[in-house]
């Protein structure tokens, strides 16, 4: 085996890592973490040192630092979506007389989701520190076992508060951290929740927008055209009907980068919106997604109980208030003082 084809297998290896990587993000004992691990391991003994350092030294300052490629790979996904809908489906569309605020749209959401990101990567997720450390730890109870009294911060040398957690990312403890989006470079917190959550939600509708006009531009043109009625004559000389796999190739012939970006453009919307329906469930039951994969490790209910035979903890989620009130938490993070009222 020549290095050429070892070098080929290892970066086969380096892109499904980074894949992985990104939904193991934060969860580094998950099984596909330990997967990838166990991998690197087993290639590890045909791969030059060399390269296995790079590569790592790579994959470290992507995922164990903060970084501003995701960012840049983010807005360039972006540009080249709008780039796309601007020059050709907004032109055709426009010509087959579609209404103007359909089409304006995903430039609304567009407009809504860079307020978004913006405020999101800008804000303050809930940085813990010296000064606010002693109103932070009032806010919310320790529930004994996922959040426990006591525990201090090898790094910032301070008491954890309930529901915080220290980022590796940006080397601070983080109030009712969630996780660390890379997409957005900062932390997602009690304070930029909000933010990241509507940016979700545009993210997710400029996609679905973008997909469902492309979609009608290109049945537009199909029942112009009266192609489902015809026939073509096949590699055997044989004439057929039109089906959809043949009227799918026709297309792809036809606007390559349409069909291109509405493959794009829907695989994003399945993505963003299973995600973003996970984020409403964490929404509704007042969880972080730390929370929740923590609690995945002791089952999940509404308050704290010890089983009677083994006196084995199991974790109940004992800071949900109901579907109103835990929304509302998303929206006007509690203080100190709102607490002090209840």
């Amino acid at each position: 085996m020549d290095f050429l084809t070892l070098f080929l297998i290892y970066l086969c290896f380096v892109l499904t890592t980074v894949a992985l990587l990104c939904i193991c993000s934060g969860r580094k004992e998950s099984f596909l973490a330990r997967s990838v691990n166990g991998a690197s391991q087993v290639l590890s003994f045909v791969i030059p040192t060399q390269l296995q350092r790079v590569t790592q030294r790579a994959l470290h300052r992507l995922f164990h630092r903060r970084s501003c490629l995701f960012v840049v790979l983010h807005i360039a996904l972006q540009a080249a979506v709008y780039g796309e809908y601007t020059w050709e489906v907004f032109v055709y569309c426009w010509e087959l007389q579609f209404h103007l605020l359909l089409l304006l749209l995903p430039y609304l959401l567009l407009a809504g989701n860079m307020g978004c990101f913006i405020l999101c990567s800008q804000a303050n997720p809930g940085i813990i520190t010296k000064s606010n450390h002693a109103s932070l730890v009032k806010i919310y109870a320790y529930d004994g076992v996922l959040f426990q009294k006591g525990i201090v911060c090898p790094t910032c040398n301070m008491e954890k508060p309930a529901r915080s957690k220290h980022c590796s990312f940006c080397s601070m403890c983080i109030h009712r951290f969630d996780h660390h989006c890379v997409w957005v470079n900062n932390c997602i917190g009690a304070f930029n929740a909000k933010y990241f959550f509507l940016y979700l939600f545009t993210l997710t509708a400029m996609a679905a927008t973008i997909a469902i006009i492309t979609a009608a531009f290109l049945i537009h043109v199909v029942l112009l055209s009266n192609m489902m009625h015809g026939s073509y004559i096949d590699d055997q000389g044989q004439e057929r009907a039109v089906d959809i796999l043949f009227l799918i190739q026709h297309l792809f012939l036809t606007f390559p980068r349409i069909v291109f970006m509405l493959g794009f453009v829907i695989l994003l919307t399945l993505v963003l919106g299973a995600y973003c329906c996970f984020n409403l469930y964490l929404a509704l039951t007042n969880q972080t997604s730390n929370e929740w994969y923590k609690s995945r490790r002791h089952g999940c209910s509404h308050h704290l109980t010890l089983q009677p035979r083994d006196r084995q903890v199991v974790y109940k989620n004992i800071y949900s208030k109901g579907v109103w009130m835990n929304l509302k938490e998303i929206f006007k993070p509690p203080t100190v003082l709102e607490r002090k009222k209840k």
